[in-house]
């Protein structure tokens, strides 16, 4: 592990000095027995996750007719525009389909504004609509919004083609 090695000079005698070696390959292999083991015992990110919370199974197969009052869709649209309405496929036009900022604020006043004028407030649903221009991180964030207004019922779905037709005239 560590020697001594002794040098001596020739010419007059001086005491001797003496060179301490220190082998550190021992050292080494310590070193990465230490680095693998805290790579294996630690966590380098923690996985970030949402709870989605599923409706119950319709049990007695009977279908649940939502009103367009019952109901408010979202739909996310290009550059952080967001679209929303309580329309049904024949009265859905460019004066129905209104624009909010993109706010916490915003949205959770326009879910508990509908929700309070539902007529069913116990089928009250929020659908949320993403376009092909819409980003991962807006349908996430209205994703939050939802969840944090309490509203038990809400759906994910595409785009309707009278909705498109609406949505497309709108946002050019």
């Amino acid at each position: 592990m560590a020697e001594v090695i002794q040098q001596e000079k020739h010419g007059k005698r001086r005491s001797r000095q003496a060179s301490i070696r220190v082998d550190m390959t021992p050292m080494v292999d310590l070193g990465f027995l230490l680095i693998t083991f805290f790579m294996f015992t630690t966590n380098f990110s923690k996985p970030n996750t949402m709870d989605v919370k599923l409706p119950a199974k319709n049990i007695t197969g009977t279908k649940t007719e939502i009103n367009e009052k019952n109901q408010i869709t979202f739909i996310l649209g290009k550059e952080n525009r967001i679209f929303y309405h309580q329309s049904s496929a024949g009265k859905l036009n460019s004066e129905n389909l209104k624009e909010t900022e993109f706010t916490d604020a915003g949205i959770t006043k326009i879910i508990t504004e509908a929700y309070k004028n539902a007529p069913l407030q116990e089928n009250f649903t929020v659908i949320i609509e993403p376009t092909q221009d819409a980003n991962y991180k807006n349908f996430v964030d209205i994703f939050d919004n939802v969840s944090a207004s309490q509203k038990l019922r809400y759906g994910i779905s595409e785009l309707k083609p009278w909705e498109k037709t609406v949505y497309q005239n709108i946002s050019q």
